[in-house]
Parts: C-alpha cells; sequence; structure tokens
C-alpha cells in the first residue's frame, strides 16, 4: 500500500506483542516510535533494533525509542498502539494525557473483555480502536521474540464504529506484511474480543496454578476435560450477552489451543514471576457477566480465585512443597537478620541491586535506610540454569522490591531489572553511602582488579585497572591454589604463619604454575607457598596508582576470602587498609544504593555517584 506521507505510529509496550507490530508496521513503511521503559531492554533495541525469530521471521531498526511516553509529546502520531498488561493502563493512561490530538487514535493491542473502556474514556469512543490478536511469542533476549504461533487473522475495528477507515487502514498494512489482518465492525470485533479471551480463560489460569506448559494441558485428557468445560461454561455466558458462535465452536477452541506450543500463557508466567495477573478481565470477567445473568461459572471462579490466592504474597510464601521448601532454604541462607521473620518486609520499600560478576552473581536487598536486608551468591555460569530463578522468584515472593540494578559484566544480558550501571558506579555508591568523602577503592574481582579514585564529593574522579592479564585475581589465585593443593579457604590461615619472604617471579598462570612446582620439588611449606602468593599480588597491586593521604577501603570477593592480603598491603602502602563488611556483596549494595536513588529521584548532588566517569587508565 503506498502512501505519500509515511503513517507514525507510537508504541508503548515492547513485550512480545508489541515487538511484534513495531517490527511488521515498520516493515509496512510506517515511522514507528517506541516507549520501552526498562533501559536494558531500551539500549539494546537502540543499539540491534528488534528481531522476529520461529514461526514469524524479521528484523527492523528504529530511530525514536524513548523511555515515556511523554517524549512522544512532539511527534504528531496518527496511531498510539497500547500492548502493555490491563493492570498497567492507568498508569499508561496518565502518562500519555500530552499526547491527545485530533487526528490520534489509540489501538488497544490487549487481551480480556473490556479493556478498552478506560481507554475510550480517557481517548474518547470515536478514536478508540480495539484489536484480537491471534499470535503469541516469548522474549528470548532483550530485543528478540521467537514467536510461538500464528494463527491468522487478527482482527481489527473501532468499538463504536466511528473510524471504519481507520480500522480498514491499519489492516491493510499489517496484512500486507504477511501478518494477515481483518477489518470488522464493532459487533464482530466484540464477539472476536470474546472468543479469543475464551481461549486465553481455558488455558492461562489452568497452566499458571498447574505450572503446565500449553502443550502438557492439551496434551493429557484430564485436563483438556476441563478446558473443555472451562469453554462451555464462558460460551452460555457469551449467548447471555448476544454473543452466538457456532455449533462446532468449543471444538474450534479444543484444536486451536492444541496447536499453541510449548510454551506458558503470559497470565502463567506473570503468576511464577510473581507479578500483578490480568484474571480479572479473564475468567475474572465471565464470572462477572455469569452473576448478571444468574448463571454458575463455577469452573471460571474456581480459577479466578485460585490466581488471586496465589497472587497474594503471604500466601505464596506458605504454598506447601517443594516450592517452599526452595524459598525456605534460600532465605535462611540470605538472610541478613535471621531473628527477623520474613513476613517483616512485605510492607517494606526494599531494593534490589544483581552484581552479575564473571565467577559469582552476587544480590542484595535494602531496604530505604539502605539496611542490608539479604544477601546472595551463586555462580554466574553453573549447568543449574533455574538456580538464579529461584533466588529471585524469592526476592519477589519475601521483599516489596520497589525498584532493581543490575551491574557486572553480565549486566547487558540481563534484562529484568529497572536500571543498569557500570560496577564503577557501584563500587563507588556502596563505599560512600557508609563513607562519605575522598577515597581510594581497591576492588580485586574473579577477572580484574581496579583501583578507584573519588573526590570528596563521593564522585568517581578517575579509576585504573590492571592488564588484560588476569594475574592477582580471583580467577590467579584459585588456579595457582590449586596447583599447590592448598585450599584457597585455609591461605590467609597458613600465610600468617610464614616469614618468607619471596614473591612469585611470574604473573603469567602458566609460568606461576611451574614456578610452584618447583617450589614444592624445593621442599617449601604450604604457609610458605600461601605467603608467597599473596607476596606477588602485593606487588601487582603496589604497581597501581594508589593515591596516598586519603583513605583506602578494599572490596570484592578476594578481599572476603583473604583477609591476611590486607596485612600484606598495609605493609605495602604504609597504610591502613580497611575492608567493607561483607566486601563480596560490596557492588551489588551499591547497585542497591543506585537503585533506591533512581526510585526516588533524588537531586543530583544526593545521589553520590556520576553517571559519567573519565577514561579508564591501565597499567
Amino acid at each position: 500500500m503506498a502512501h505519500s506521507k509515511k503513517i507514525k505510529v507510537g508504541i508503548i509496550g515492547l513485550g512480545p506483542v508489541g515487538a511484534i507490530l513495531a517490527v511488521k508496521l515498520q516493515e509496512a513503511g510506517c515511522d514507528v516510535a517506541l516507549c520501552v521503559r526498562n533501559e536494558v531492554k531500551r539500549n539494546k533495541i537502540r543499539e540491534s533494533g528488534l528481531r522476529l525469530e520461529n514461526v514469524l521471521q524479521a528484523a527492523a531498526r528504529f530511530d525514536k525509542v524513548f523511555a515515556s511516553a511523554s517524549e512522544m509529546a512532539g511527534l504528531d502520531l496518527d496511531y498510539l498502539v497500547l500492548a502493555v498488561k490491563s493492570y498497567h493502563i492507568p498508569a499508561v493512561l496518565e502518562e500519555t494525557a500530552g499526547l491527545h490530538s485530533e487526528k490520534l487514535h489509540v489501538v488497544a493491542a490487549l487481551n480480556g473483555i473490556d479493556v478498552e473502556e478506560q481507554i475510550a474514556g480517557a481517548f474518547g469512543e470515536r478514536r478508540t480502536l480495539r484489536m484480537a490478536l491471534n499470535f503469541a511469542g516469548t522474549l528470548v533476549s532483550p530485543n528478540t521474540v521467537k514467536t510461538s504461533f500464528f494463527q491468522p487473522p487478527n482482527y481489527v475495528g473501532s468499538i463504536n464504529d466511528s473510524c471504519p477507515d481507520k480500522a480498514r487502514q491499519l489492516a491493510g498494512l499489517l496484512s500486507g506484511v504477511q501478518l494477515e489482518t481483518r477489518a470488522v465492525d464493532a459487533f464482530e470485533l466484540l464477539k472476536r474480543v470474546w472468543e479469543k479471551t475464551i481461549l486465553n480463560a481455558s488455558v492461562s489460569a489452568l497452566c499458571a496454578v498447574s505450572r503446565l506448559t500449553m502443550a502438557e494441558a492439551m496434551s493429557d485428557n484430564d485436563t483438556v476435560e476441563l478446558v473443555e468445560q472451562i469453554i462451555q461454561e464462558a460460551v452460555q455466558v457469551a449467548e447471555h450477552e448476544k454473543i452466538r458462535f457456532s455449533d462446532d465452536f468449543t471444538r474450534h477452541c479444543l484444536r486451536y489451543l492444541k496447536k499453541g506450543g510449548d510454551h506458558f500463557p503470559s497470565l502463567a508466567l506473570d503468576l511464577i514471576n510473581d507479578r500483578p495477573t490480568e484474571i480479572d478481565f479473564f475468567n475474572g470477567r465471565i464470572v462477572a457477566y455469569g452473576r448478571k445473568h444468574y448463571i454458575r461459572t463455577s469452573l471460571n471462579l474456581s480459577m479466578a480465585n485460585m490466581v488471586k490466592a496465589m497472587s497474594n504474597k503471604n500466601i505464596t510464601a506458605r504454598i506447601p512443597g517443594a516450592a517452599a521448601q526452595i524459598n525456605k532454604r534460600i532465605l535462611d541462607k540470605g538472610l541478613v537478620n535471621k531473628n527477623m521473620p520474613p513476613a517483616a518486609y512485605r510492607n517494606t520499600d526494599c531494593y534490589l541491586g544483581i552484581d552479575l560478576g564473571s565467577a559469582y552473581t552476587k544480590l542484595t536487598v535494602i531496604d530505604a535506610r539502605g539496611n542490608a536486608l539479604f544477601r546472595y551468591a551463586l555462580r554466574s555460569f553453573g549447568n543449574d540454569k533455574q538456580a538464579q530463578q529461584n533466588v529471585l522468584q524469592t526476592i519477589a515472593v519475601s521483599f516489596n522490591v520497589r525498584h532493581s540494578c543490575a551491574t557486572g559484566y553480565g549486566r547487558k544480558h540481563f534484562f529484568d531489572t529497572d536500571i543498569v550501571k557500570t560496577e564503577i558506579n557501584c563500587a563507588a555508591a556502596a563505599v560512600s553511602s557508609l563513607f562519605p568523602g575522598e577515597k581510594n577503592i581497591l576492588d580485586i574481582g574473579g577477572e580484574d582488579i581496579k583501583i578507584i579514585r573519588c573526590d570528596r564529593y563521593d564522585n568517581v574522579e578517575n579509576f585504573y585497572m590492571n592488564d588484560k592479564c588476569a594475574a592477582g585475581t580471583g580467577a590467579f589465585i584459585a588456579e595457582i591454589a590449586e596447583r599447590a593443593q592448598i585450599s584457597v579457604h585455609e591461605m590467609s590461615n597458613l600465610a600468617a604463619h610464614s616469614n618468607y619472604d619471596k614473591p612469585l617471579n611470574s604473573f603469567c598462570t602458566v609460568f606461576a604454575k611451574t614456578e610452584i612446582m618447583n617450589w614444592i620439588f624445593e621442599g617449601l611449606s604450604a604457609e610458605d607457598i600461601a605467603r608467597g602468593i599473596y607476596l606477588s599480588i602485593a606487588g601487582k597491586i603496589a604497581k597501581m596508582r594508589l593515591d596516598p593521604g586519603i583513605p583506602t577501603f578494599m572490596i570484592g570477593g578476594v578481599a572476603a576470602h583473604h583477609p591476611y592480603l590486607k596485612t600484606m598491603l598495609n605493609e605495602q602502602f604504609d597504610k591502613d587498609i580497611q575492608i567493607l563488611n561483607a566486601p563480596q556483596y560490596a557492588v551489588a549494595f551499591g547497585a542497591a544504593i543506585l537503585a533506591r536513588n533512581a526510585c526516588n529521584k533524588p537531586a543530583p548532588h544526593e545521589t553520590g555517584v556520576k553517571e559519567t566517569v573519565p577514561a579508564t587508565a591501565t597499567t
């Protein structure tokens, strides 16, 4: 379809639905602007665009990617597509108040019955369109959607038939790029919305409660029978609303659902991940209309109430079985105050910091005053991919997390947090929250060594890193200790009982291992070898720039597990270097501090750390 002027489309909500529509409308020649709240996802889309895989295959790049809807105010949009969850609609409508114009038409690309009413109330019925969509997908990365299925066509229409030309135009654009969409009148649209909602209501709550994928639910005769009866209840309610379906509608629904694929419906994922659900607009709305006509909807009521009960954090935390045992073990290990009942934190504003390090992922939850409530560490690249999800699930259930921040090596590939920051800024934020003023921060991690210089206002003034070689880092110590057959956890105690004064000559791990073997053949004790390893690390750090005359604080996993290294560094620099409490979690703690600051939007001078830092200097 040729247009003399590009149609301008804004899209709010870049989940699977919004992403698919964004790519296809861009492909259709529209000028598409995106509103993406999540910073990780927003940056990834700006850098690399969006990609669709599997059933639908396409890609597109976008020039206009905004953090808030208000930034679209000057774009003079033709269409505004809302592809958000129903429970986000009030907040979205408040934010889009400045986008109103006579030409703008709002498209509700949402699931559920009556979800368009709030939108029509804000923008007017004559400028509101609704879509019933028959595709689905899953985000496999911040900017990639694996499309699970597309069972054409989609439907679009004006909710009161006042702008059928706009519905036809939108349908033509999408159909022209192989996303078949039909423009329908308001009565047909209502029928298609009910049809799609009945399909969603029949399996979404069931999958959420049972933890079955659609394919698993539809391959079991017992659950298929349950799905069929949920559909029949809803059909009876629809008929009393003058919505008529064909005699083989139930059979059609079952055939549709069996093609749904091996994935969790959106509502199930929301419940599993302890997010609000749209149950009130699915089974809950069918129940409400059933009550209107005095029709019993026992199965839909049961599904709605079970989802609501499991959404309640106090009840979720007490679910019997394996999940509850996992949550309890994680809490028992991670709670800082073991005497405080977990329920105490569910009504307290909390903030989460995640440090995705090269060796370990560290998580810290703090309260509004910056007190650490929960700390947890697990291997970053372990075979058990579920372990990290279990910890995040426990945090979501046990703490009222208002804002979160990711940092570390893996931050750009982790998009379940609100913001991302560098390790430099997070380390500075952590130490500055406890010790304001000028300082050096020495951070020895699994793969690198950083020295961070903060000015008297707690801003990062400069920082220095070791060269690309991992000498002196946690990985170096672990490999050398293993060759020397010394337990990493015993090294500090062993070194403290030695007066040996010769360091390893080589910082290369390969050559250092050979040198260690020579020491062993020469009969050096484990105590002398441990001290020799520490001497080599202290010498390595001594070659980096550590400004004299100001306090120095040591953080990182090496500081946590090798306290004797502090003694060696005190001798090297002739000063008392302080080790932060729980030094391994310092960067995660700083990320939580920055999450709190971002959520509360303090004045610039209160943030403690500048968002930009000077160029790095290496030795």
